[in-house]
C-alpha cells in the first residue's frame, strides 16, 4: 500500500473512532419483573431443594444475586408505591394496603412522580403487566396518568386474587373472559398477561422501554392450570403442588421473557431486576412454611405484615450481560426506593421538579462496584397497627406498634433477630428511636399513635 493509501486509511478509521466516540451510547432497555409474595427461600439460588427454579438460578448464575435486598415495606401497595415513586414509607403517599370500593386501592396522589414518568420524558416506551393496585383509572393514581403507555392485567389486588376471573383490564378498558363466569376456570390469567408482556417486547424491540412486569404469582387464591411434576408428589397437600407449581410457572415464564430478548437481540443492552414484592404470606409453622423451609432453615425471622428481615429481605437479581457482573453474590444492602434514581441515571434524566427520592442511584453498585453509602434504611406500616423499623450500619432496630419498646438487633451476627440487645445497647436504642423519629413525616391519612393496638 503507498503511503498516501495507508495515510488516508488511518485518517478514515480516525474518523470512524471519532464519530463513534460522540454517539450517544444507548439508552439501555429495563426491566423490574416483580413476583408477588415470593420468599427469599422460594428459590433454588437461594437455598430452595423442592421448588424447581432453573431460570431464575441460571438468572443468577449470569449476573449478581443481592441477598440482602430489601423491599418497601411488607404488604403490597405500599412496597409497590415505593419502588416507583423512590420514596421510602416515612414519606410515601402510601403506608397501609387501603381498599377502596367497589374496586382498588388508595391511588397516588397527581404531584407523586413515579419511574414510568421519569423515563417517558427520556424517550422510552412504557408498559406495566400484572397487578397495579395504585389507583383505578378514573383516579390521579391510574398506570396511564403515571406514566405508563399501555397496562394489561389487573388494577384492583382483590380482584388480583383470583387466576380465573372474569375480565382483566387492557389499558383503561375491560378485557372480559366470559368463559370464566360462574366459577368456570377455562382461561387461566397469566397465559394472557405473559403473552402479552412478549407481543408488546417483540413490538418496542427497537427501544428504549421500560417494562414493569408485576406478576402476581405465587400469591393469590393458589390456583394452577396444571400441576405439572408436582401431582404426583407423594406425601404433598393439594396447597403444597399448587404453590410449588405456582412459583415453578413464574420461573418459566422469566425464563420465555429472557430467551426473547436474545432471540431479538437485544439481550446486551437489557438490564433485568427481578425481585419479590414482600415476604412470604405463610408463618414459618404453616402448612407451605414448613414443607418448602422458606425461612431457609431459621436464617431469618418473620413474614409478610412484619418488620423482621423475613417480612423485608427478597430474592433480588440483576442481569445485564456484559455490564452486571456474572456469578457476583452480594451482601450489600440496597432497597426498593433506589430503583428510580438508578433508573434516572440509566436514561440520562434529571429529576423533574418536586421529586426528591429517598433513594440512591445503583448503577455503580450494579456495574459491580460497591453498593451506596447512606446513614439507615426507613420501614413503617400502618395495618393492624403502626409499627416501624430502622437499619443503620448492621444495627436494626424493630417497635412493634407504637406504644411498644424498641427492640434492637445485632445483623452482622445475628441475621435471624433472635436476640434483642436493647436492654444491654440502650444508647443504640435512643440513636434508632431519634432516626426513626427524623426518617418520617406525619401525614392524615397514616397517623403514628391513633392506630396503636388497642389495649396494650
Amino acid at each position: 500500500m503507498r503511503r498516501r493509501e495507508f495515510l488516508g486509511t488511518v485518517g478514515a478509521g480516525l474518523a470512524l473512532a471519532g464519530a463513534r466516540a460522540q454517539t450517544p451510547a444507548r439508552k439501555p432497555n429495563i426491566i423490574f419483573i416483580l413476583s408477588d409474595d415470593l420468599a427469599q427461600g422460594d428459590v433454588g439460588c437461594y437455598g430452595q431443594k423442592l421448588i424447581r427454579t432453573p431460570n431464575l438460578d441460571r438468572m443468577a448464575a449470569q449476573g449478581t444475586r443481592y441477598n440482602q435486598a430489601y423491599c418497601g415495606t411488607s404488604v403490597c401497595a405500599p412496597s409497590r408505591t415505593s419502588l416507583m415513586t423512590g420514596l421510602d414509607t416515612g414519606h410515601s403517599p402510601v403506608r397501609a394496603n387501603r381498599e377502596i370500593q367497589p374496586e382498588g386501592q388508595l391511588p397516588l396522589p397527581a404531584e407523586t412522580v413515579t419511574v414510568a414518568q421519569v423515563l417517558r420524558q427520556q424517550g422510552y416506551a412504557t408498559a406495566c403487566m400484572g397487578k397495579w393496585g395504585m389507583g383505578m383509572f378514573d383516579t390521579t393514581g391510574s398506570p396511564l396518568r403515571k406514566g405508563f403507555d399501555h397496562f394489561f392485567g389487573y388494577n384492583c389486588q382483590r380482584h388480583a386474587h383470583s387466576y380465573f376471573p372474569t375480565y382483566l383490564y387492557r389499558d383503561d378498558q375491560r378485557f372480559e373472559l366470559p368463559e370464566n363466569v360462574g366459577g368456570a376456570k377455562k382461561t387461566y390469567a397469566q397465559n394472557l398477561i405473559q403473552k402479552d408482556v412478549l407481543d408488546w417486547v417483540r413490538g418496542h424491540r427497537d427501544g428504549p422501554f421500560f417494562l414493569f412486569y408485576a406478576v402476581t404469582l405465587p400469591h393469590g387464591d393458589y390456583e394452577i392450570d396444571n400441576l405439572g411434576e408436582y401431582a404426583d408428589r407423594a406425601g404433598w397437600t393439594p396447597q403444597q403442588k399448587t404453590y410449588a407449581a405456582m412459583v415453578s410457572r413464574l420461573d418459566s415464564d422469566v425464563g420465555a421473557l429472557l430467551a426473547q430478548l436474545r432471540e431479538l437481540g437485544i439481550d446486551d443492552n437489557t438490564l433485568v431486576m427481578f425481585a419479590g414484592d414482600n415476604g412470604s404470606s405463610f408463618a414459618p409453622n404453616s402448612e407451605l412454611g414448613r414443607r418448602f423451609d422458606q425461612t431457609m432453615g431459621g436464617r431469618l425471622r418473620g413474614f409478610k405484615r412484619g418488620l423482621y428481615e423475613g417480612g423485608l429481605r427478597q430474592a433480588a437479581l440483576a442481569r445485564w450481560p456484559g455490564v452486571v457482573p456474572a456469578g457476583r453474590v452480594s451482601d450489600e444492602p440496597w432497597a426498593f426506593w433506589d430503583f428510580l434514581p438508578t433508573c434516572a441515571e440509566l436514561a440520562g434524566a434529571t429529576m423533574p421538579a418536586g421529586c426528591k427520592p429517598d433513594g440512591l442511584s445503583l448503577v455503580p453498585f450494579l456495574k459491580g462496584g460497591a453498593a451506596p453509602q447512606r446513614e439507615s434504611f426507613y420501614w413503617e406500616l400502618h395495618e393492624a397497627g403502626s409499627i416501624q423499623a430502622i437499619r443503620f450500619g448492621d444495627w436494626k432496630a424493630v417497635r412493634n406498634y407504637a406504644n411498644q419498646p424498641t427492640e434492637l438487633y445485632d445483623l452482622a451476627k445475628d441475621p435471624g433477630e433472635t436476640t434483642d440487645l436493647a436492654a444491654v445497647r440502650p444508647e443504640l436504642v435512643a440513636k434508632a428511636e431519634k432516626l426513626m423519629a427524623a426518617a418520617r413525616v406525619d401525614d392524615p391519612n397514616w397517623p403514628w399513635k391513633m392506630r396503636a393496638r388497642p389495649g396494650k
